[in-house]
């Protein structure tokens, strides 16, 4: 560069730092694409497993811990588990305590991501780079959707290392670069050092894409201070900034919601303060402890993050109560309205977990239905028209939670779902319209009220005993549906079969009587038109719900 002008060598320089930048860019494009392609598809081939996982949550805190570190080292992202517990909280299906726990092993978890960045600096890194050509030949070739599943499995982590290697090179340039070598170097404030890290990552939202940028210009021969500890300080700072994808996801959630984002804030930041005294203490941790058990400096770099979350968890593990209580002092209740127990529109990133809830509200939606149903046959035969008020108020709340349910299922569905459960997507559909049409047999029943208290009908006792006998054969039968919906008990659907044709004989049976009675003048002619149409409203309630028993054992 010597012999050249000093505007050539300016224009040399610039065009060196520019081609760093975007093969720097380029290189953390196609790692967070990659990851992004292995962990949708680690997910989606693990889609069943994870919904059973979410829906038997434990109060035991040692297995919340291993649940949150499993999904996320399937996943890849403790943010986005994070996310979704934020979700499970807000929808109310998981308390503070055990989301804490599952907080604790997601920042377990996503130690994964750094381990897998480390293994760059072995010779194993180049030869994985040929998972990417091996697995798009698989998605391309095979036939089996979760062979194509696994083949891009393989294309994700194939092109984890190719982006690797692109941001090693662009450090690789540089190295020689006296000047940033001595910008890097002469960064020594601890304080500084934790909140570049974390102000990087809060804007970037991916720990695991800041410490593979660390590990690669570390990797290169760029030094990060002239303490041997001040990586490490960046390291923690990340570990904060990752909370700002959670604490953004809580925003107009509800109050719990807010909690579980806080919690996991407090962590991080607890954790951080505790090695961050540590490291200030212990200078040469870096090379007096790491550097004893690991001879590159990637793999330190990465041990450290898993040591770092492994040890927070470990001493916070016994005080998640404490965590709980602090975040109820900073966090007050208040009093909320909320139309769906279930839906959050956070877990829609992991459509089989988003689907499952759906399922639960679409139940719910079925109870209100059958709870609104009862009701009216009870006030019928009571001849009283006091609930008629609650009843179309039910009905209203029914249409609107129908619409909720309708949108969220649409909106899982414009995810990456697999066919199974776009069948399943599509079997809610025909059961949301079946329980509609039991909340509008109840609407019917309330206007049967009011004309037999108008015209003054009777129905006798024996009479009454009968509609609440199919009243209560309707109650059993819904018991049924609930079973075959949330425990996949097919077997039930004997029972439903069963119960749809004793409905079906005592729908005969009433009005074959009934007529009689007309024919030996012991029924009022004018009874005639609400008996039989409510009769037949109420096999026709049967009717529905044994097309809901069909539809979701014919998935």
């Amino acid at each position: 560069l010597h012999l050249l002008s000093r505007r050539q060598r300016q224009m040399c320089i610039r065009d060196r730092y520019m081609n760093v930048i975007i093969e720097l860019l380029g290189g953390l494009g196609a790692f967070l694409l990659s990851f992004k392609i292995l962990s949708e598809n680690i997910e989606k081939l693990a889609n069943a497993g994870l919904k059973k996982l979410f829906n038997r949550f434990s109060k035991n805190r040692f297995a919340g811990v291993g649940i949150g570190a499993l999904i996320t080292a399937i996943i890849q992202s403790s943010s986005a588990t994070t996310v979704m517990i934020v979700g499970f909280v807000n929808a109310g299906v998981m308390d503070l305590f055990q989301a804490t726990s599952m907080i604790m092993g997601a920042n377990i978890g996503t130690t994964i991501t750094a381990q897998i960045v480390a293994l760059n600096s072995f010779d194993f890194a180049k030869y994985a780079t040929l998972f990417a050509c091996i697995g798009i030949f698989m998605n391309m070739l095979a036939k089996k959707e979760k062979t194509k599943t696994i083949g891009l499995i393989f294309s994700g982590m194939g092109l984890v290392f190719i982006s690797l290697g692109l941001m090693s090179d662009s450090m690789s340039m540089l190295k020689d670069s006296g000047q940033i070598r001595e910008i890097l170097s002469s960064i020594n404030n601890p304080v500084l050092l934790l909140l570049i890290g974390a102000l990087i990552t809060g804007v970037i939202q991916s720990s695991a894409a800041v410490a593979t940028i660390i590990i690669s210009m570390v990797g290169a021969g760029l030094t990060i201070g002239s303490d041997p500890n001040a990586v490490l300080f960046v390291i923690l700072g990340t570990n904060i900034g990752t909370c700002v994808t959670a604490l953004i996801s809580s925003l107009g959630a509800s109050v719990n919601a807010k909690r579980a984002s806080l919690i996991h804030l407090l962590f991080n930041v607890f954790g951080s303060l505790i090695f961050f005294i540590i490291l200030l203490i212990w200078h040469d941790f870096m090379d007096d402890v790491l550097g004893r058990m690991f001879s590159t400096v990637e793999t330190r770099i990465a041990m450290f993050h898993t040591i770092f979350n492994v040890c927070s968890t470990i001493i916070f593990l016994p005080f998640i109560h404490v965590f709980v209580k602090l975040s109820q002092l900073i966090v007050r209740d208040k009093k909320e309205e909320k139309k769906t127990n279930y839906l959050d529109d956070r877990l829609l990133k992991s459509p089989g977990v988003a689907l499952g809830q759906a399922v639960k509200e679409t139940v719910r939606l079925g109870k209100i239905s059958m709870d609104t149903l009862e009701l009216s046959i009870n006030k019928f035969i009571e001849r009283n028209v006091d609930s008629e008020g609650i009843i179309r108020d039910n009905i209203k709340d029914i249409e609107i939670l129908n619409r909720e349910i309708v949108t969220y299922l649409v909106n899982v569905s414009a995810q990456d779902v697999t066919i199974g459960d776009e069948k399943l997507i599509s079997s809610l559909h025909h059961v949301l319209n079946d329980f509609i049409r039991e909340s509008e047999i109840a609407d019917n029943i309330v206007k049967y009220t009011n004309k037999v208290i108008d015209n003054n009908i009777i129905f006798s006792d024996s009479v009454n005993g009968e509609i609440s006998k199919m009243a209560s054969l309707l109650k059993i039968q819904f018991k049924n549906i609930e079973s075959i919906m949330l425990e996949n008990n097919h077997q039930k659907i004997v029972e439903v079969k069963k119960i749809e044709d004793t409905i079906d004989r005592m729908r005969s049976s009433l009005i074959n009587d009934h007529i009689k009675r007309l024919e030996e003048g012991k029924c009022n002619p004018q009874s005639s038109g609400v008996f039989i149409n409510l009769i037949s409203n109420l096999e026709r309630a049967g009717d529905h719900l044994d097309y809901i028993a069909d539809e979701m054992t014919s998935k």
